[in-house]
């Protein structure tokens, strides 16, 4: 479908039969008087399939200094002394 104009009054009454048609991509503009007014878009669904833990395994190191203490300006700025 991409991008469909609609006049209110079409919108209004087959609103429901558009949205079916819809996939993920698809916009629905709606028009009063010919100047679009509002937009519709599909939002995204949640996901099927549980994600998998571990799939990034040996791809990336975290370094040492990671769970260093931060300096203590940066402390200051995290509680807004600074």
């Amino acid at each position: 479908m991409g991008s469909i104009q609609l006049n209110m009054h079409e919108a209004k009454t087959h609103l429901s039969r558009h949205i079916s048609e819809m996939t993920a991509d698809d916009r629905l503009i709606i028009c009063n008087r010919h100047r679009p007014v509002a937009e519709l878009r599909l939002l995204p669904q949640p996901r099927k399939a549980a994600r998998c833990i571990g799939v990034a395994k040996g791809e990336f190191q975290v370094p040492a200094a990671f769970f260093e203490p931060l300096p203590p300006d940066i402390l200051e700025a995290f509680a807004g002394q600074s």
